[in-house]
């Protein structure tokens, strides 16, 4: 009986300590993580990142990847009012075809911002009428600007300079003065001139009137049909670039495509020799497998600055860093595959009297092409979006147009454009690979 009690005792304690180590790791683990963030905080200097922040500027630049503006400008040294959207030559508009909301007379001009703000050029004067706060006199001197300001105190939207004047009272209005011109900015949702610029003759044609042009047998142009000559003015459009634009995406999907295919066919015979129930020779399992940790311990965006030095900017740069980093990758997933499959089904094909070839063929590659395909397929899908960044790098495609419509801080639309164009190109990019996945392993 008492040794029945002390062994009750010893459960009793036993289980006890047990809850004690459990509650302690429960407790222990938030904290430890707790402790981890607070760390963070303060060696990344987070709250020095939140000071410098400018909420107002990625306000701005969401602003213009929706919208566009139309700017209204007067060259103090030249004299006349130039109206483009954007300030672009080609989207620049002719003389008598302006906004109704701009009125010019020889170098003077008027702009009717709407809700009461307004903007009067008058030589080398500027007068804003802002609504609540009054009139904003700006004079283009040689040496800077003269600026009158209503009474009182100086708003928040408005930066007073001796060399230049800044006004934004609401964020689709903007005025700025130099000593060398006077210039309007008035904001409009969506994209101007997306399908055809100003000098097209289809630039003021609706959908309709485009279907029937299309399907009409009078030639706009004589060496072309009228759909050939439609197709032509859009993808040569100079602000959209949208030929340029759709070639670059072509690059980056041949570079994952052609970069995907070399590492997964250099990938499988070598993961034959990196599998040790394949290849029993212990030094040559040790080298492949070494090459393989080589080839996916160097990052793809490391491989493509190896291949720029080596073979210039270009696509085929952007395929070998893919081709390189994935052959280490796929390789080490393929040998792992190989070491898993199961030794019966090539018992059973030996037994017919087939030689090793045959063996691989019936019993090792129908095994292993489920993970084969699916691997094969997800790198498909994650490489077009790598080689979006290689492309940004040098190697060209779809990532280089991009950097260099960021690089400008301007027309931010245009980089909306291909972010946009970007993201469906990776979900069909998605959606094929999951199309294929099906069709080749369930059949």
């Amino acid at each position: 009986m008492a040794i029945d009690t002390l062994q009750l005792d010893m459960d009793r304690q036993e289980i006890l300590s047990r809850v004690r180590m459990r509650s302690l790791f429960t407790i222990a683990v938030p904290l430890l993580i707790l402790m981890y963030f607070a760390y963070t905080w303060f060696a990344f200097d987070v709250p020095s990142l939140i000071e410098r922040a400018q909420p107002s500027r990625a306000v701005l630049l969401a602003t213009d990847a929706v919208a566009y503006k139309v700017h209204v400008t007067k060259d103090i040294r030249r004299g006349g009012i130039e109206v483009a959207v954007e300030g672009e030559r080609n989207g620049t508009y002719e003389e008598g075809q302006y906004p109704d909301w701009v009125d010019i007379s020889g170098d003077d001009g008027f702009v009717d911002l709407g809700e009461g703000y307004s903007v009067e050029i008058i030589g080398q004067t500027m007068r804003f009428s802002v609504p609540g706060y009054g009139v904003i006199e700006t004079t283009a001197t040689k040496k800077g600007v003269s600026t009158v300001l209503p009474a009182g105190d100086v708003p928040d939207w408005l930066k007073d300079d001796p060399r230049k004047l800044d006004a934004r009272p609401t964020l689709a209005r903007r005025v700025q003065v130099t000593k060398t011109k006077i210039e309007v900015h008035n904001y409009f949702g969506g994209w101007e001139n997306f399908w055809f610029t100003f000098r097209s003759p289809l630039q003021d044609m609706s959908t309709g009137e485009l279907w029937t042009l299309a399907t009409s047998s009078e030639r706009l142009d004589p060496d072309q049909s009228n759909v050939a000559f439609i197709f032509h003015e859009f993808l040569s459009n100079p602000d959209w670039q949208h030929g340029e634009v759709f070639k670059a995406l072509f690059e980056t999907i041949m570079m994952a495509v052609l970069g995907t295919l070399i590492a997964a066919f250099v990938g499988l015979p070598l993961a034959f020799l990196a599998a040790k129930n394949f290849t029993p020779s212990l030094f040559l399992r040790f080298g492949v497998r070494r090459v393989f940790d080589f080839l996916r311990g160097i990052d793809m965006l490391i491989w493509s600055l190896i291949f720029i030095r080596a073979f210039g900017l270009g696509p085929l740069t952007g395929s070998l860093a893919i081709a390189f980093t994935d052959t280490g990758t796929l390789g080490k997933l393929f040998s792992e595959a190989l070491e898993n499959i199961d030794q019966k089904q090539v018992e059973g094909v030996r037994s017919t009297g087939a030689n090793q070839l045959q063996r691989y063929r019936y019993a090792v590659i129908p095994q292993i092409l489920p993970v084969f395909v699916s691997q094969v397929l997800y790198y498909l899908e994650s490489n077009t979006r790598s080689a979006t960044v290689i492309g940004a790098l040098g190697a060209g495609g779809i990532g280089l147009m991009l950097v260099e419509t960021m690089r400008t801080s301007r027309d931010w639309e245009n980089t909306s454009y291909i972010i946009s164009l970007t993201i469906v190109v990776v979900i069909l990019m998605d959606q094929a690979s999951s199309w294929l996945r099906r069709k080749l392993i369930e059949g």
